[in-house]
This record gives C-alpha cells, structure tokens and sequence, in this order.
C-alpha cells in the first residue's frame, strides 16, 4: 500500500516537472514573438509575433494564456500556476540570451516597459482582461484547426495595446535593471494585474455564459 502510494506521488511529480519544463519551451516561444516584434516593429512585427502563439498551439504546450479560459477543476487550477512560472523561466532564459546576445533587444523591451509602468493598476487590468479574452477566442478556434482567427488574434491585442502576461514577463526580463529598479513595486503590481486581467479575460465567455461551440 505505502509503494502504491510513494509510487503515485512519484508519478504526480513527474507530471508536474513535464509540465513545468514545457511551460518553459512556451515561454520561449513567445519570447521569440516578442524579439521579432520589437525588431521590426509595427504591423509586420505584430503579424510575425504570431509564430510564438502558433509553435505553441502545433506543439500543444502549456501557455498561461492558452489554458486559463479552459481550467475545468481544482487540479487544474493549480497546474495553471505550474503553467505561468514555468512560462516566466521561459521568458527569463532567453531574456537574458537576449540581454547578451543583442544589446538592443534590451533598449526597446525598455520603452514598452516605462510605458506598463505609468500605468494605473486598473488600467493594466482592463487591458489584460481584453488580451485574455482574445486569447482564448483564438486557441478555441485553433483547437478546432481554424488558425486564421489565431492569426488575426495577435496583431489586434499587440496593435490595440492590450497586455499578454506572458510577452509581458519577456519585456520586463529583457529590460535593464535600471530601469526596473527605479520602482519595482510598481512594475511588480502592474505585472500582477495583467496577470489577473489576463485570467478574468480568457474566462469572460464563462462569466456571460457563452458557449464557444464552433
């Protein structure tokens, strides 16, 4: 009985670890959105930031906001948070590959972050929510092989100024510490907020009691 046990928890924690180092490739996969798309920059950058999203879904790993709008039970809900730290070690990898490997990559991430930090809590909340919702909008449809809305999807949140968690850890890992440092309580509020505002999105169908059957 005790071996069926050790046994059963050595195997949750297995599961776990999995989950945890693919949550990690899902996160580098959107940092290579985010690299892209601060090179090149506007509509074309927007566009090609896809690719983080669609490696993601063809890969079917573990993303924050690609799972949240989805969590059916406790369990669940608790690998969610296996799911985001593993997203922001992700982002926190390639960050600093990037911080040596580009200088510049450094210096825009650092624009977009002075410009989460002026923002009030609420207003990264609403503009999380709005990116969340969108996400979860365009994996349902990828899950059913329609990729067309995914590709869409990314270029209106980025274009639009919503705020995705996840590209968001990457910019805030990518930027240089002096700039974070210069108030990081605010840096870490916002970030939460968007965290938040990401989770409430990717389930507002539910709020509604909408059903996004297709």
């Amino acid at each position: 009985m005790e071996s069926a046990i050790a046994s059963a928890a050595n195997e949750k924690s297995v599961d776990v670890g999995l989950i945890f180092r693919q949550a990690m490739l899902a996160g580098i996969s959107i940092g290579v959105g985010c690299i892209v798309y601060l090179n090149v920059g506007d509509v074309a950058g927007a566009v090609l930031f896809a690719l983080g999203l669609l490696t993601v879904v063809h890969f079917k790993l573990p993303l924050y906001t690609g799972t949240a709008g989805f969590v059916m039970n406790r369990a669940e809900l608790n690998r969610l948070w296996v799911i985001l730290a593993g997203n922001i070690v992700g982002c926190l990898i390639l960050a600093w590959a990037m911080k040596y490997a580009q200088p510049g990559v450094a210096e825009k991430a650092g624009a977009i972050a002075q410009k989460r930090m002026v923002l009030e809590p609420m207003q990264t909340a609403i503009l999380g929510l709005m990116c969340g919702f969108l996400m979860t909008v365009a994996v349902k449809f990828a899950r059913e092989k329609s990729f067309l809305p995914l590709l869409f999807a990314v270029p209106v949140f980025i274009l639009s100024g919503f705020i995705h968690s996840i590209a968001d850890a990457f910019y805030l890992l990518a930027t240089p510490w002096d700039i974070i440092a210069a108030n990081p309580g605010v840096a870490l509020i916002n970030y939460l907020m968007a965290v938040i505002g990401n989770f409430i999105g990717c389930n507002l169908y539910r709020l509604f009691s909408w059903r996004l059957s297709y």
